[in-house]
């Protein structure tokens, strides 16, 4: 199986899910015993391009255009379809962002194939190969096989593979050019300022930590000790939807179905139940530590460390901590 892995930068930086994706296409390459192709995309990404070679991988596709410099579906499809065309991969795999939701399933229409989205894994079945994604707000999950002619697209959540497990190779991978054919006629959008660029916006995506208050808090006076406490450790504060719901914190800092899918290095819970709408929205974190006052709470079924303890006793007691070791 030939596997093609389609990265994704903004302005020159990465976004780190392409890496949690890498990581599962390495996986896959392995067990499928194919190929694995990269494509960097954009305007003056060579030094992107590169980095990436530095991966187990056997070539990194650098395809750039005057016309791909800012994120267009249309610019972004276009040329991708052009990738596909020549390389003619069996797997096509994105990271599951806010870009790739939305032109991913232009592309994949335009060549007549289907998507399956949102993937949190893979498994092998009787020599078949089966994508899982969740349904009903992560109540359950669904193996999905894949039907028809190749290429077939696949996106994995963020969160569903660890980045830091993506392998060094032991050579430079070559970085070979694409050319691909645009008009600035077949553009039909103007790209304005990113959405992350917007006043008080956050991507939590990107954060390595994260302290999320629940209905535990009890009232927005509470919240700024536990934005002390996000201060300290480095990290982002977020909420449960409830506390959103109630404008306590902006719908952008929502973890859970209804909002963003996290994976940080450590995911300090205060005061949160543990519903599964909020679950399935970081329970791919890599240490999680919860605290709450009910001993039955589903939320320490998740998590790697647990505190039955009041959060107005041990969130100023931890600050202390902190400051002291300042």
């Amino acid at each position: 199986m030939n596997i093609l892995l389609i990265t994704e930068q903004r302005e020159g930086k990465w976004n780190k899910t392409s890496f949690e994706t890498l990581a599962a296409a390495q996986q896959l390459a392995a067990e499928q015993k194919g190929g694995l192709r990269a494509v960097v995309i954009g305007k003056g990404v060579l030094a992107l391009a590169e980095e990436l070679a530095a991966s187990k991988i056997d070539e990194v596709l650098l395809v750039e255009h005057e016309l791909l410099e800012k994120y267009t579906p249309d610019g972004f499809s276009l040329a991708l379809k052009q990738v596909i065309e020549q390389v003619k991969p069996d797997l096509v795999l994105l990271p599951h962002t806010y870009q790739v939701r939305d032109y991913a399933p232009k592309l994949a229409a335009s060549l007549g194939k289907g998507m399956v989205a949102d993937c949190i894994g893979y498994k092998t079945e009787g020599g078949k190969l089966l994508f899982v994604r969740q349904m009903f707000q992560g109540k359950t999950a669904a193996d999905v096989s894949l039907q028809g002619a190749a290429p077939w697209f696949v996106s994995f959540q963020a969160g569903a593979f660890r980045a830091d497990l993506v392998a060094k190779g032991s050579a430079r991978a070559p970085v070979k050019p694409v050319t691909v054919e645009l008009k600035p006629e077949q553009i039909r959008t103007k790209p304005l300022e990113l959405f992350r660029e917007a006043k008080q916006a956050v991507d939590l995506t990107q954060a390595p930590i994260i302290v999320a208050i629940g209905r535990g808090i009890k009232a927005s006076e509470n919240i700024p000790m536990a934005e002390k406490l996000a201060k300290l450790l480095g990290g982002e504060i977020a909420a449960s939807r409830p506390i959103c719901d109630e404008g306590w914190l902006p719908m952008e800092r929502q973890i859970g179905s209804s909002g963003q899918t996290v994976a940080p290095k450590l995911y300090l819970a205060l005061g949160i139940s543990g519903a599964i709408q909020h679950v399935v929205g970081m329970k791919g974190s890599r240490t999680i530590v919860a605290i709450n006052k009910d001993q039955n709470a589903p939320i320490f079924e998740v998590a790697d460390f647990g505190i039955v303890a009041d959060i107005f006793e041990i969130i100023p007691a931890l600050t202390e901590e902190l400051e002291k070791a300042k």
